[in-house]
């Protein structure tokens, strides 16, 4: 796409995991003017699964089948929970809008619903999720009714085992069973590698022979299970070739990080902001910012060093391992610009005595404070500047992956505050709209 970019933009999306991503999709979608600096490299790590809320309250571990049910208590109990802070209305259109755009991208997903659904993990236990893509969804039904299934695994794949699967859950689900076969043209080889099966998956004669050597196997199986390595940028294509082929459901069991999913996913994303015009600099890194009537972000990265401008700016630069947050040995800092975080009093408090205390600990929970908006507050209570947001995990008062409401969190502040900013920028109408 060619395009004259302009002078200033109207969104800079510092950041480029899944808020920095959802930031600038639904800004485009918006018709904002976006540019996204930075790479989406956690991404990869990710399982492809949406949690949007699970677990509340943490520390009493009680799962729920209803997020929504989930949310509307997490706003009686913590309301200054960022999730608190988003409506029902908003999170959903935040999913579907998200959601179909992956599905445009080659990544669908099943219509998000009411409830969530499990899928079985390759460790054998049932995972709790919102959004699932539709080359897993076949496994949420053979998980909840268990009828006859078969588990497949390739010698080799180190980083699956149908076999632990069958050993953790075999005894609830007594018609499971597994059975591991050679992958065409690797027979010889002693390890093999869940994204190069995956490009492999592609080429019908791969796909071909692989399915010639689980057929055999299929015996009374309602449904069959794989690991995560049905095709990459075609998985929706293998995926429906190898139901065709076997005559039954098959579904996708997600693998350890990094995952195929999480490569799809990632592939997915950034197609799906490039075709809707956002602008992206991936080596690039911000070094400073000054706000005025505008903010100017000065960058590294790119050659002779560049500064841009933009009439409002999204952190979305994550937490720890995002580096959003950077620990030292008393303090926790925002990273970029130097803002407030709350936090613990004293570095003696960050950890609970048990590291596996089921509150968790107090420093996953730091982070910045912000207003209703998603605004950064200066230690004064007032916003640090009226352009300036943040969303996703840098975002204080939650422990997303104990609640398991990561993509909840990420998708639902990001649609806000573009609402807030689409709004302080005078677009019309509601980002329900925009699609």
């Amino acid at each position: 796409m060619t395009q004259t970019q302009p002078k200033t933009w109207d969104v800079a999306v510092v950041g480029a995991g899944m808020a920095g991503m959802a930031a600038s999709l639904f800004a485009a979608e918006r018709g904002l003017s976006c540019l996204q600096i930075g790479n989406g490299g956690g991404l990869l790590f990710a399982s492809g699964l949406l949690d949007l809320l699970a677990v509340h309250p943490v520390a009493g571990r009680r799962l729920w089948d209803n997020p929504f049910e989930a949310l509307a208590m997490l706003r009686r109990d913590q309301p200054d929970h960022p999730l608190a802070r988003v409506d029902d209305a908003t999170m959903r259109a935040a999913f579907q809008s998200f959601t179909t755009a992956l599905g445009a991208a080659g990544m669908p997903y099943a219509p998000p619903g009411d409830r969530n659904a499990n899928v079985l993990t390759s460790l054998g236990t049932a995972k709790p999720t919102y959004g699932v893509p539709r080359t897993m969804s076949a496994g949420v039904g053979a998980l909840a009714g268990r009828p006859p299934c078969l588990l497949l695994d390739f010698r080799g794949l180190r980083e699956f085992s149908a076999r632990q699967i069958v050993a953790t859950i075999g005894d609830r689900w007594p018609g499971l069973r597994m059975a591991r076969v050679e992958f065409p043209g690797a027979e010889t080889t002693a390890e093999l590698y869940a994204a190069h099966m995956a490009v492999a998956l592609e080429s019908g004669d791969f796909r071909e022979r692989t399915i010639a050597r689980v057929r055999p196997l299929l015996g009374d199986a309602h449904a069959v299970g794989f690991p995560a390595v049905l095709g990459l940028a075609r998985s929706g294509a293998v995926h429906a070739a190898f139901e065709e082929a076997l005559g039954v459901p098959v579904f996708e069991i997600p693998t350890m990080p990094t995952s195929v999913p999480g490569l799809r996913l990632n592939s997915a994303l950034e197609q799906a902001v490039v075709t809707r015009g956002v602008h992206r600099m991936l080596r690039a890194n911000v070094t400073s910012a000054a706000f005025d009537g505008t903010a100017v972000l000065t960058l590294d990265g790119v050659p002779g060093g560049e500064t841009v401008s933009a009439r409002t700016v999204v952190l979305a630069t994550g937490r720890f391992t995002g580096r959003g947050l950077t620990a030292g040995q008393q303090r926790v800092t925002e990273s970029l610009l130097g803002l407030p975080v709350q936090q613990p009093a004293s570095r003696a408090a960050w950890h609970s005595r048990d590291f596996l205390d089921p509150a968790g600990h107090a420093v996953n929970r730091a982070g910045l404070a912000t207003d209703d908006e998603f605004r950064p507050l200066e230690s004064d209570g007032r916003p640090a500047w009226p352009g300036l947001f943040a969303v996703g995990s840098i975002l204080a008062g939650q422990d997303w992956m104990r609640e398991k409401c990561g993509a909840g969190l990420a998708l639902g502040t990001a649609r806000l505050a573009v609402d807030r900013i689409a709004r302080q920028l005078g677009v019309p109408g509601p980002l329900a709209e925009a699609g």
